[in-house]
């Protein structure tokens, strides 16, 4: 018998895809097409993505909250843009792929440490171990999709991303110091609510194969 809550979840996952699709459509492919001209690959963007996150790490550190949530939103948006240009330029393969999604996963890490240097120096213990908690969150999030699609199964379900994640807390950090900490909150939560439902969703398919 088919519950209730697996119902929500490709209703959920189907609203996703259909804001993907605006998104691709109205902003992300003219901007794939200046990156085609101008001949610029998808390698390229992925590490100008890291770079733009230690920028903004740097900035982070140095307290300069609302240039790091800048540069936080602006390093995301390369992130996206790589694939799609990969897949418009028939660049796309698994070693793209693998540095892609290897180098998100530092990028982020580095923008967390960037605004641990900052809250650690000021003898912030609060939002220190709030930093700690967002980034095991986070790490599950993607541990747990990883080892289930490993395993053969899919695993498509969460509220919470690593898009969704960046979203969050660079509108927190142009927001001000309240809104960062209230963002970073958020972070958590829904990480370990998202890995968490990722795990049980992933067990339950694994029960019926």
């Amino acid at each position: 018998m088919t519950s209730a809550n697996s119902n929500n979840v490709p209703s959920a996952e189907a609203s996703r895809q259909r804001l993907k699709i605006v998104a691709t459509r109205y902003l992300v492919s003219p901007i794939v097409r200046v990156l085609v001209a101008l001949r610029v690959t998808p390698d390229t963007l992925t590490w100008l993505g890291l770079a733009g996150g230690g920028g903004a790490a740097a900035l982070l550190w140095s307290g300069h909250w609302v240039w790091g949530g800048v540069a936080v939103l602006a390093s995301s948006a390369l992130d996206m843009l790589d694939g799609a240009l990969a897949r418009a330029t028939g660049a796309a393969s698994k070693y793209g792929a693998l540095l892609d999604s290897t180098l998100d996963r530092v990028g982020e890490a580095v923008i967390l440490f960037g605004m641990l240097g900052y809250y650690a120096r000021r003898g912030d213990t609060e939002e220190t171990l709030l930093l700690f908690a967002a980034v095991v969150g986070s790490g599950l999030v993607s541990y747990v999709k990883a080892r289930t699609e490993g395993l053969g199964i899919p695993c498509n379900v969460g509220l919470v991303t690593r898009p969704e994640r960046i979203i969050i807390l660079g509108t927190g950090l142009l927001a001000g110091h309240i809104a960062t900490v209230i963002a970073l909150y958020l972070i958590t939560v829904l990480s370990f609510v998202t890995a968490a439902h990722r795990f049980l969703d992933a067990g339950r398919r694994a029960r019926q194969a």
